[in-house]
């Protein structure tokens, strides 16, 4: 079925074929993504739109030696095919498998690992400033997004790279038509034409002869930046100290190929800015490649259809709270960093287009934006994911605790994500939240305890994260009133003898159904700050041994509060802390994730009976 595709176990295979051999590569590599992704899901719009750059890019650049470094990473599995992976798609994102992002320990051709994004430029130009310092002459290319262009460190690394004099390509994957308009034969030719050796040494000489007559260097420069900046939108990177080059049609392999071999054989930083379509090649997805970015497993033949009715995820349990706090109070303003579908802010969106902020791919900024507006009287919602949130922590500590300013995180992905991995896994949360003062940190054991902690927290007049799980709860039926909790409160959901179990967010259905079979107490603990200290005390003064439970890592949890609670009262009693291990927990199956970590049932019971 792909007779071609088959012969290529690594990109010396590829580089083997006939110029004239790539188109049909490509078209067999992208029917073989759509019908591998939609037997294991995954991302699948995005790899879609990158399928020529990729023959393209291992066609002419002498990888592995030469360092390809992928922005994010979610366009990778034409990459991954191409470097000897074929098989192993089969496993993608499952337990045992190979990643849906570059793993360095995978393969020896994925030059660095990612995940977030913006961070391939500064990357890449380590790898280029590295090849210089060890007198090799391999190549660094770094490959953005134009989402991934809005994240800051992207134009630090730009700022630095330009002024380094390096041997890096950084490329512009344009897939948004959000900074050129559609290019054309005239564009593809310049391209060809300022990305050849003839132009480059003609602009050096041009310089040379012209140093000693400067008022003529200086209108020859702005010549040259005048004829660019009509046919081509490069003057910004131009300024950065790239040569830039296109916008050119990233899905003509004839183009990529002749650009891309001139740009090899340059010298110093070089923007080449190619434009493609996400979902290239599969109807279904050209047509919604955001419905397609991130899929299940899907019939190729009729696309995906409408999952059946069943539980509310905490996703969109928040983005149905925010609506109706919305309507309720005028002063709320809802924020994410380019995750409005993920973070379940859509209808909000819709209602509520005024008070609705998509700042990009910047996190940071998210969070100094809110603080901003919360000076003024407004009171944000930061809708974010745990693991993106990480990438903030001055911002939370600087801008929003420190002026005590009422900033409510939505926080989603707490805990284990499944198939994403560790790069995406919001594991220590609670562990780098509980340690700033002036916040208020709440867990849900929930749906319906969910929301009225997000009433609480709106409620405060300091910064405040409610912190809930992927995907749906234990199915509680939740109430349409934006009722609050009293603050720094737990509640004891069942009565048993010398054992108890401090159960935190997520943890406490597992917990109850292992209590069951110790005759154990169970406390709903609800906020890891202010913890519950009368109840902590409680507990400890009439059992013999407390167990802590948290999907967090152990150290400086959830746990390591009741510790220190203890500790500070001077109140000897045997504990117990459960929580995940100290490592980054791979991919794999949700369920049997908590299972391996010792955080279902019968794993939070056999570690009591261990101890005991």
């Amino acid at each position: 079925m792909y007779p071609l595709l088959q012969t290529i176990d690594s990109p010396d295979d590829l580089r083997k074929l006939e110029r004239d051999r790539l188109p049909q590569l490509a078209d067999e590599l992208r029917a073989f993504l759509v019908e591998s992704v939609s037997k294991t899901g995954g991302h699948l719009s995005s790899n879609l739109g990158t399928i020529e750059l990729t023959v393209a890019l291992h066609y002419i650049y002498n990888t592995p030696d030469d360092r390809l470094v992928w922005d994010v990473g979610h366009q990778t599995y034409a990459h991954k095919i191409l470097t000897g992976r074929r098989e192993a798609m089969g496993g993608l994102r499952m337990a045992g498998g190979i990643s849906g992002f570059p793993k360095r320990n995978e393969s020896e051709y994925d030059a660095f690992g990612t995940g977030h994004s913006s961070t391939s430029i500064s990357a890449a130009l380590g790898m280029a400033v590295a090849s210089r310092l060890a007198g090799k002459d391999n190549r660094s290319v770094a490959i953005i997004g134009d989402g991934a262009l809005t994240g800051g460190m992207a134009f630090e690394a730009l700022n630095n790279a330009g002024a380094m004099d390096a041997n890096l390509l950084v490329i512009l994957n344009d897939n948004d038509m959000s900074i050129s308009r559609p290019v054309g034969a005239l564009n593809n030719y310049l391209a060809k034409l300022m990305s050849g050796r003839f132009y480059a040494a003609m602009r050096k000489g041009s310089e040379k002869m012209l140093k000693g007559m400067p008022p003529v260097l200086e209108f020859a420069k702005r010549a040259e930046e005048h004829m660019k900046g009509m046919v081509t939108p490069g003057t910004l990177f131009e300024e950065f100290g790239f040569n830039y080059i296109g916008p050119i049609d990233g899905h003509d392999l004839d183009v990529l190929v002749d650009t891309l071999g001139n740009i090899r054989k340059l010298e110093g930083p070089q923007f080449l800015h190619i434009v493609t379509q996400k979902g290239k090649g599969y109807a279904l997805a050209e047509e919604d490649c955001v419905l397609y970015h991130g899929v299940g497993k899907f019939d190729p033949d009729h696309g995906i259809t409408a999952k059946p009715a069943g539980k509310v995820s905490y996703t969109q349990l928040f983005g149905d709270w925010l609506c109706d706090m919305a309507a309720h109070d005028e002063r709320l303003v809802g924020i994410t960093p380019a995750m409005c579908e993920g973070s379940g802010m859509v209808e909000f969106a819709e209602k509520y287009p005024q008070r609705y902020f998509d700042v990009g791919i910047a996190e940071q900024h998210a969070l100094t934006f809110a603080a901003g507006l919360a000076c003024d009287g407004f009171k944000p919602v930061v809708a974010i994911y745990s693991t993106f949130l990480q990438r903030a922590y001055d911002q939370l500590i600087h801008d929003v605790a420190i002026q005590n300013l009422p900033v409510v995180l939505a926080i989603d992905r707490g805990g284990l994500v499944g198939a994403d991995g560790a790069t995406h896994a919001g594991c220590f949360d609670l562990s780098y939240l509980r340690c700033i003062p002036n916040m208020t940190v709440m867990a849900p054991a929930d749906e319906n305890e969910c929301r009225q902690m997000l009433s609480t927290a709106f409620k405060l007049d300091t910064p405040s994260a409610v912190r809930y799980p992927r995907g749906t709860g234990p199915g509680v039926a939740v109430e349409k009133s934006l009722h609050s909790l009293l603050v720094g409160k737990g509640e004891i959901r069942r009565n048993g003898r010398k054992v108890a179990i401090l159960s935190f967010g997520s943890m406490l259905a597992a917990s109850l159904q292992a209590a069951e079979q110790l005759d154990a107490t169970v406390a709903n603990m609800r906020f890891v700050k202010p913890l519950d200290v009368e109840l902590v005390l409680q507990l400890a003064r009439t059992h013999d041994l407390l167990v802590t439970v948290e999907e967090n890592t152990i150290q400086g949890g959830a746990g390591s509060a009741v510790a220190e609670c203890l500790a500070r009262h001077g109140i000897p009693v045997g504990m117990l802390h459960l929580g995940l291990p100290d490592v980054f927990v791979e991919q794999g199956d949700p369920v049997q994730m908590l299972a391996d970590c010792g955080l279902d049932a019968n794993g939070i019971a056999r570690s009591i009976r261990e101890r005991i």
